[in-house]
């Protein structure tokens, strides 16, 4: 008698599914926030426009070589297969050290108490029950997705939708207060001057928000025909994305102004509240908190996968690499992703997690877009599908910007830059540990 196969992921997803992951991926609370952010920083409406264009510009050429990197390797797990192909096993295990058990988790325990804190304003309920809901919030993410991906997919897509809704409400109030005199959310405000390295800066919160394109290359492994799939999904969620923010910060300055912009600490709140009082407030609470609880639930499932493979090459707990044969789905890995982001919420200690390991998100989106260089150089034999147009100099382009953004960070946030290579340092003995132990 044949010795039965082991569970493995089974390709579910479709092209529409996998735009959908994209674009809640990346939208989550940072649109309704970070804008103000962006607008303290210039000195005119162009100027805000202009950074959030060349931002997701940016960002769309590092989803193009994204979509080659998974096209070539459309197996779960993502940036950590790259790695681990390209550079070897220790690079790889950094990466899963950095991002699957310590940003992951630290930045689902932040955006599921930003998804509790609105909910909780939206119907009342006093702080106290900000802790309580954000863990029923991610204990529920993972009961769903314990149930496969398709589970999972149904609930991110209704998610991302309302999250949709919610931008689409935005722009239409800000044009309807504009009226006719739009161009006035352009003009410059003469009133400040604004250095150039200030502007430079301004980028950066512009970057962040438009984080998050990477999750789809960790669920690579589910997806249907991928070498056609994910490149369009990618193409089509980013650029759907960049077109939306755009048109936010463009509403935001017609119905705020640059000044009111730039003072502002929640401007969809104080967008909507201009038009239908503390009702609309409370409906772009709504909105918000269906937005990040949607990103919850794409980063559990991505991290997951990650969590899953390192722990099949022997980098990590061995049950945790277990598929179970009913749903496919890595069930004790989503458990354990979401039991330590549960563990760091009642901690309270989450915020500075998300804060030291900033610069080793961005490092290892560097480095994973550097491994297109790798594939090319030494697989020339092996084409793939899916090149990314305009190869050297997208890349390039990216990893170099990437590069700036680390930098940037590091002399403005000394601190948590360095924290963030101090994690990334310990994971070295980590990981030769683990190595012995195996």
């Amino acid at each position: 008698m044949p010795a039965p196969q082991p569970a493995h992921y089974l390709r579910r997803l479709g092209i529409w599914d996998a735009a959908m992951i994209v674009i809640g991926g990346v939208i989550g609370a940072g649109i309704f926030r970070t804008p103000a952010a962006v607008a303290k920083s210039t000195g005119s409406g162009t100027e805000v426009i202009l950074l959030w264009t060349i931002g997701g510009l940016l960002t769309l050429a590092g989803v193009l070589c994204y979509a080659e990197l998974g096209a070539r390797r459309p197996q779960a797990g993502g940036t950590y297969v790259y790695l681990r192909e390209a550079f070897g096993q220790l690079p790889a295990f950094l990466f899963g050290w950095t991002m699957a058990l310590i940003n992951y988790p630290g930045s689902v325990a932040a955006v599921a108490t930003t998804f509790a804190d609105y909910a909780a304003r939206a119907v009342g309920l006093p702080h106290e029950w900000v802790k309580p809901i954000a863990v029923g919030a991610i204990s529920f993410i993972v009961a769903v997705n314990l149930f496969g991906i398709r589970a999972g997919a149904l609930m991110q897509n209704i998610f991302t939708i309302l999250k949709l809704s919610a931008v689409a409400l935005l722009i239409v109030v800000g044009l309807y207060l504009a009226r006719g005199h739009l161009g006035l959310a352009f003009v410059a405000d003469t009133t400040r001057e604004v250095p150039t390295s200030m502007l430079i800066g301004a980028l950066l919160p512009a970057m962040f928000a438009y984080g998050g394109f990477h999750y789809l290359n960790d669920l690579a492994g589910e997806v249907r025909d991928p070498q056609r799939t994910l490149p369009r999904a990618l193409g089509l969620g980013m650029g759907s994305v960049v077109v939306c923010y755009v048109l936010v910060n463009i509403a935001y300055m017609a119905g705020l102004g640059h000044a009111g912009l730039a003072a502002s600490t929640a401007p969809a709140a104080d967008l909507m509240r201009r038009v239908f009082g503390e009702a609309g407030a409370t409906v772009i609470a709504v909105g918000i908190a269906c937005s990040t609880f949607g990103y919850c639930s794409i980063a559990i499932a991505g991290g997951a996968r990650v969590l899953q493979v390192m722990s099949a090459d022997g980098m990590f707990f061995k049950p945790i690499a277990r598929i179970d044969p009913r749903t496919n789905a890595p069930q004790i890995a989503l458990m354990a992703l979401g039991g330590w982001a549960i563990a760091l919420i009642l901690s309270g200690s989450f915020e500075a997690l998300v804060d030291y390991t900033t610069v080793g998100e961005w490092l290892s989106h560097a480095f994973g877009i550097a491994t297109i260089f790798w594939y090319r150089r030494k697989l020339k034999s092996e084409p793939s599908p899916y090149l990314v147009p305009g190869y050297p100099v997208v890349p390039l382009i990216f990893t170099t910007t990437v590069l700036c953004v680390i930098a940037a960070t590091a002399i403005a946030q000394p601190q948590n830059a360095g924290m963030s290579l101090l994690i990334i340092a310990i994971g070295v003995p980590v990981y030769y540990l683990w190595r012995r132990r195996k």
